[in-house]
C-alpha cells in the first residue's frame, strides 16, 4: 500500500524503520513535528522521525497544525492509501482522519483502553501495572478512543524502567504493525470497540511531579523513580542541592523509626532512606553537573553529604 507515516520520537523512528524495510507497502512521505530546541545551546534539532526520513530521500512535513485547510489539502494531494499515526503528537481533525482511503491507525503503546493519552508507558509502570503491550487502532476523531485492530501483550517487570519497557514495546509494535496493515491490505482485519468505562488518562509526566514525596509509601516512590527514568528523572533536594535519582530498591522497615527524608545509613549498598512506610535504597544517583553514579563511588568522595540522620527533601 502507499503509506503515510506520522510519528515524531524514537518510538516512532523505529516502526518508520520497519516500514522502510518492509517490501511490501510504499512510505511516500513522512509527517513529524517541527524542528524544536535542544541542549545546553538550544539548538533546533529534527525529530528521531525526520532523521530517518531525510536518510531515506523521503518528503518530510512539519506543519504546526493540521488544522490549516492548506495543510489538509497538501496532505490529500499525496493520496495516501493509509495513514500509520505513531507518537505523532498533533491531533488529526477529520478532514484528515478521513482523507487516505483506508483512513489512519495509530500504533499506541498500551493495551487499550487502560491508558489513553500522552505518557502509557510512564503511567503502567507508576500503578504498578502488572502487564502492558501495543494496540493499534483505526483513528477516530477521540484521544486513542478508534476501535482496536492488534493487541500485542508483554509482562511489566518488577525492575522496568520507562527506558526498558520502551525497548520491549518497540519490539512487539514493529512487527505487529506489519501484521495489521496485512490483514487490511487483504481485507481480513477486524476491528473491536474499546469499552470506555474501562479507560484511564495518562496525562504527560511533568517535571514537579519527579520531585519525590518521601511521605509516600516505598513501594510507590520505587515505581515512581522507574517510571521517572530516563525523563525527567526523579529527583530530592539536600539543602540547595538537587539530587536525582535513577536506581532504587524497596526494603522493610527498620526496628527504629526515622523521620521520612531522612538518611538512615550510607554504605557501599547505597543510601537507606526512610519513607513513609518502609525504606528505600537509593543506588544510583546524580549530583548536580556530574554523571550518574552509583551510590558507593560517590560516598568516596562526597560521603560528608550524606551522613545518617541527614534530611532529604523540604
Amino acid at each position: 500500500m502507499r503509506v503515510l507515516f506520522a510519528g515524531t520520537p524514537d518510538f516512532a523512528a523505529a516502526h518508520l524503520q520497519a516500514l522502510l524495510d518492509s517490501p511490501e507497502h510504499s512510505v511516500i512521505g513522512v509527517y513529524t513535528q517541527p524542528d524544536r530546541p535542544a541542549g545546553r545551546g538550544k539548538k533546533l534539532t529534527a525529530s528521531p522521525v525526520k532523521k530517518l526520513a531525510l536518510e531515506h530521500q523521503l518528503p518530510v512535513f512539519q506543519p504546526q497544525s493540521l488544522k490549516d485547510p492548506e495543510q489538509q489539502r497538501l496532505l490529500n494531494e499525496l493520496q495516501a492509501e493509509i495513514m500509520v499515526v505513531v507518537a505523532y503528537g498533533l491531533i488529526l481533525p477529520q478532514p484528515v482522519l478521513d482523507a487516505p482511503r483506508l483512513g489512519c491507525i495509530n500504533v499506541h503503546a498500551s493495551i487499550l483502553p487502560r491508558w489513553r493519552g500522552a505518557a502509557p508507558i510512564q503511567r503502567a509502570i507508576e500503578a504498578g501495572d502488572r502487564e502492558t503491550g501495543v494496540t493499534i487502532m483505526q483513528m477516530d476523531a477521540g484521544l486513542d478512543t478508534g476501535a482496536m485492530l492488534s493487541i500485542s501483550r508483554c509482562e511489566i517487570d518488577h525492575s522496568d524502567t520507562s527506558a526498558s519497557l520502551h525497548q520491549k514495546l518497540e519490539l512487539l509494535g514493529a512487527p505487529a504493525l506489519l501484521h495489521t496493515l496485512g490483514s487490511i491490505a487483504a481485507g481480513r482485519a477486524v476491528a473491536v470497540d474499546q469499552d470506555d468505562q474501562l479507560s484511564c488518562y495518562a496525562a504527560k509526566i511533568t517535571k514537579q511531579e519527579a520531585l519525590i514525596d518521601w511521605s509516600q509509601t516505598a513501594p510507590i516512590l520505587n515505581r515512581e523513580i522507574r517510571a521517572f527514568n530516563p525523563s525527567p528523572a526523579a529527583y530530592t533536594t539536600l539543602g540547595e542541592l538537587r539530587i536525582k535519582i535513577w536506581q532504587a530498591e524497596t526494603v522493610t522497615a527498620t526496628a527504629e523509626k526515622f523521620p521520612p527524608g531522612q538518611i538512615i545509613s550510607a554504605d557501599n549498598t547505597g543510601l537507606l532512606v526512610s519513607c513513609g512506610e518502609q525504606s528505600l535504597l537509593l543506588t544510583e544517583i546524580q549530583l548536580p553537573g556530574k554523571s550518574r553514579m552509583v551510590v558507593s563511588e560517590i560516598l568516596k568522595s562526597r560521603g560528608e553529604l550524606f551522613t545518617p540522620r541527614t534530611q532529604l527533601g523540604s
